[in-house]
């Protein structure tokens, strides 16, 4: 192949990257263009630093060597090597300082609690003048057009919450609580991540984030609210009974039912989530079963014991169970 038929792939490999529901140079939030912005303007400023230094370089050592008087001498390298690289340096920091404040704007009344555990999420939501949590897991949900409120904390080691569409990133502290806000600005599904290298399991913690319509957010945190309503079909029911059996209540909570475990995530809608395992498998039938038997190979070191011996069809009756709870 020559050079030149090599540079159209890796043209079309390069843009690619610059979109999609986890790229920064795509944004679906406020705070997440008002970043693009501040890198495309640094990234500026850095190109007309390096053309005005090592152009002045270039020209003077190359293009028109000569000797200069001392005076003219020092007026070229004070102002060209310092004036002009800390004005530009300045002028740029001073505006970027400006619009970092709106990172960390209150909310417009919900706000989101999220502790970072080993290696899930488990989520609270707090609307305005609620006495009680909405408890969920794993999932971010939010409306498009308001900004809303994240407290943020772990349970036990350094995580930080990232969500590249919508914004920055904030660090997640055990003992500690970190602040941050998001207003996305169009509905969709993006991706969010843990930043900050966590253990075995790192980069298989992750999360899907729902920017939705006013009105369908308000429908949906209404429907969250609720307890679960018990699946239909007979396949579902035996799962239920698998579920109690199993002893899956003493970790995992089953709003309505006699499961109120606190360690695990709740698993109260858990078949109306976007993803399984914290953002790594999509929720099929087949995915939740072979999640629940193989759990610590699935995401090593997780602390959610594999059901390894548990027969192929409790397994799907368990996972049919699960799937039904909407």
């Amino acid at each position: 192949m020559k050079p030149g038929h090599i540079f159209p792939p890796l043209a079309l490999l390069v843009l690619g990257a610059c979109v999609g529901r986890q790229s920064v140079l795509d944004p679906a939030g406020r705070d997440a263009t008002a970043l693009l912005t501040l890198f495309l303007v640094m990234l500026v400023g850095l190109i007309v630093l390096w053309i005005g230094v090592n152009g002045m370089m270039l020209f003077f050592h190359k293009l028109s060597p000569r000797k200069y008087d001392e005076a003219t001498a020092r007026k070229l390298i004070i102002g060209g090597g310092i004036v002009f690289p800390t004005v530009v340096v300045a002028a740029l920091l001073a505006w970027g300082l400006s619009i970092m404040p709106n990172q960390r704007a209150p909310g417009d009344g919900l706000r989101i609690a999220v502790t970072g555990e080993q290696w899930w999420w488990r989520v609270a939501y707090w609307p305005d003048g609620a006495e009680a949590p909405i408890i969920a897991a794993n999932e971010i949900r939010m409306p498009v057009g308001a900004r809303t409120e994240f407290t943020l904390n772990s349970a036990y080691v350094l995580h930080s919450f990232w969500i590249p569409a919508l914004g920055g990133k904030m660090d997640m502290f055990p003992g500690r609580d970190t602040m941050m806000s998001l207003e996305p600005v169009k509905a969709g599904i993006f991706r969010g991540q843990c930043a900050e290298f966590c253990g075995a399991s790192h980069a298989l913690m992750a999360f899907e984030t729902v920017a939705m319509e006013p009105a369908d957010f308000e429908a949906w945190l209404e429907h969250e609210a609720e307890p679960a309503i018990p699946p239909t079909g007979p396949e579902a029911a035996r799962g239920a009974v698998v579920f109690a059996a199993a002893g899956c209540g003493a970790c995992h909570t089953v709003r309505g039912t006699e499961a109120v475990g606190q360690v695990g995530p709740d698993l109260t809608h858990v078949g109306s989530r976007k993803s399984l395992g914290a953002g790594i498998l999509e929720p099929t039938l087949a995915n939740i079963a072979d999640w629940i038997a193989h759990t610590d190979d699935l995401k090593p070191e997780v602390e959610m014991p594999a059901y390894t011996d548990m027969p192929d069809e409790d397994l799907l009756a368990l996972a049919s169970y699960l799937k039904g709870l909407k």
